[in-house]
């Protein structure tokens, strides 16, 4: 299938920032026939060689201009999107530069998924975009977050797998060769059109939300439900750093340093990151750092062990794979700054750790102290019911028996047994004796059964049967020849 590409559509759409968690995720991979990673050789075809696309895989191939090929064998379903004045001719010789030729193939895109974080980049605007300034996210946010704009190269086609776990991934807006689908009606009607089949597949639609950040603090980016499909396709390197730290939402070990800042109200998330950009990014010593800010839910134990719930907080992670000294160095002028002027910029608390096992964590230490001083009271609360349920009498404490005094020492009085802490048997409800009922002289008056006539006598000793199973009482009420229970 071949379509020509107007040239309106090649213009690319220049837009600013507007929320503060907002930004462009621009998908890198494409299925251009200009470029040279996707063909097997790393060159792209010359007028000697044979073109060769997979049979059974679908493809969507954008041709930015004119080639020569010698022979080319189509796949089963795909297009050419044709830019203008592009197209192909055929060589029946052999082109002068090219050799004597060679069978090209083109790579299979089947396998680029939506969730690997490197095949996207992010910057706060599509100038930074085009001018190669991007942003540095952990890996759930390298992914596109509900509230950014997707991009997709506007001279460049695509495939792309959006399987998931959901039934859809909502994004404020899509732009493919050159047009920004910003309702979902509209894309909807690409989406069902061969290109949109061809370059979107997967068991996850895309949808279009025109979702805006209100919180000036930040949105969380929502990718927490596929963290581990995005760090199934993460392959995490070796490091030599003392002490590697794991920041929240993200998939791999790293050598730097975290800092956490806790907000207030008047916190800007969007205000923040532009003072750490115009006060220290910009300097010279800071050039080869990597800072990715965001809004990230940190969940709570109690004692460090009993989820809870979850909070908010801004995580600054902080990277130079050149100089691990510098990430540090760039969080504790981060942390003054704070100490500073933090009442001013909305923050109310700021902690920071780093990989050398440097930290400041004031903060968590407080932390601690005021779970350990909850735990403390809650097991003396705990030690307070047993007690009480004990004197009630709902639990009973196990007696023990006491311990004589040792011959040697005859002073020693012997140890007073758990009973006394039982509650009375004989007391009542009301304070008086409680009714014991009639007296058995045979189990209440232990003392008195010699005196019984009879008690010890041979009825007594037939009453009991020694069997191979045991011992056996039997009751005179029945008759042991009764052996008929339908009398």
């Amino acid at each position: 299938m071949f379509r020509m590409l107007k040239t309106p559509d090649l213009l690319l759409l220049l837009c600013l920032v507007g929320a503060a968690s907002a930004l462009y995720k621009q998908w890198i991979p494409d299925t251009n026939y200009e470029n040279k990673t996707n063909w097997d050789k790393d060159a792209v075809p010359c007028g000697s060689d044979t073109v060769q696309f997979p049979a059974q895989r679908k493809v969507s191939v954008f041709v930015e201009t004119t080639h020569a090929v010698r022979e080319m064998r189509l796949p089963v379903d795909g297009e050419f999107i044709l830019n203008s004045g592009a197209g192909f001719y055929v060589v029946s010789g052999q082109e002068p530069g090219c050799g004597a030729g060679v069978t090209t193939k083109f790579k299979d895109s089947e396998s680029l998924q939506w969730f690997n974080p490197a095949l996207w980049r992010a910057a706060a605007s599509m100038d930074d975009l085009q001018q190669g300034k991007v942003l540095f996210s952990v890996h759930e946010e390298s992914v596109p977050c509900r509230y950014d704009d997707v991009v997709f190269k506007a001279s460049s086609s695509f495939r792309v797998d959006t399987s998931s776990s959901q039934s859809n991934l909502p994004v404020k807006s899509v732009s493919v060769l050159g047009k920004k689908f910003e309702s979902m009606s509209e894309f909807s009607k690409y989406l069902s059109s061969r290109s949109g089949q061809l370059q979107f597949h997967g068991s996850t639609a895309v949808t279009i939300g025109n979702l805006v950040c209100m919180d000036p603090s930040g949105c969380n980016c929502g990718n927490s439900a596929n963290h581990e499909r995005i760090c199934g396709t993460v392959k995490c390197g070796s490091l030599n750093c003392k002490k590697p730290l794991r920041p929240i939402g993200h998939c791999c070990n790293i050598c730097g340093a975290i800092v956490t800042l806790q907000y207030a109200a008047t916190f800007n998330l969007h205000t923040y990151r532009q003072r750490i950009q115009h006060l220290f990014l910009i300097l010279p010593k800071y050039k080869s750092v990597q800072l990715g800010m965001s809004k990230v839910s940190k969940p709570q134990k109690f004692l460090g062990i009993i989820p809870f719930g979850t909070t908010s907080e801004i995580q600054l992670v902080i990277l130079d794979g050149e100089d691990e000294s510098l990430a540090e160095a760039l969080a504790w002028d981060i942390v003054k700054d704070v100490r500073s002027h933090g009442s001013a910029l909305g923050i109310s608390e700021v902690e920071f750790q780093a990989s050398s096992g440097g930290s400041d964590q004031t903060g968590s230490n407080a932390g601690v102290v005021v779970g350990a001083v909850f735990g403390a009271f809650i097991f003396i609360t705990l030690i307070v019911v047993v007690v009480v349920l004990v004197r009630r009498g709902f639990v009973r404490m196990p007696s023990m028996p006491s311990m004589p005094s040792m011959p040697s020492m005859p002073s020693m009085p012997s140890m007073p047994s758990l009973s006394r802490f039982k509650k009375n048997s004989d007391v009542g409800e009301l304070g008086g004796t409680l009714d014991h009922g009639y007296d058995n002289p045979m189990f209440d008056r232990p003392g008195m059964l010699p005196d019984i006539p009879g008690l010890y006598g041979t009825e007594t000793q037939n009453s009991i049967a020694m069997t191979k199973t045991g011992v056996h009482f039997v009751n005179p009420v029945y008759d042991d020849n009764e052996t008929d229970f339908n009398a």
